[in-house]
């Protein structure tokens, strides 16, 4: 990831194909030091491609993929029958005993 940001930051600063030697600068100017490997496979893959067309396809790529959490359950006792409904108010009235007993009369700027 450090060294596509490091061939990002010298795209935007208008080198438009960076070299390994531009991207090693950029990296040991903030004491990181270049894994050859790693950058000649970077360089492989971004040969020959513009990146804002890259960023583009990803954003649409990204945009496709599905976020956030997991869908609430169905309320109550549809499935679990009466009982768990009944439950559930009795529950919130314990846990609300409990959290007015949390402070212990001191508030954050007593």
């Amino acid at each position: 990831m450090k060294y596509m940001a490091a061939y990002l930051l010298l795209s935007l600063g208008g080198n438009t194909s960076p070299s390994a030697e531009d991207i090693k600068g950029v990296l040991s100017s903030v004491g990181i030091d270049a894994d050859e490997e790693r950058l000649s496979t970077l360089l492989k893959e971004l040969e020959g491609k513009d990146i804002n067309e890259l960023i583009s396809s990803g954003s649409e790529k990204l945009a496709s993929v599905p976020s956030g959490g997991a869908a609430a359950p169905a309320a109550g006792g549809a499935a679990a029958g009466g009982a768990a409904a009944e439950e559930a108010p009795a529950a919130a009235k314990e846990e609300e005993k409990e959290e007015s007993d949390d402070d212990m009369g001191f508030g954050l700027f007593d």
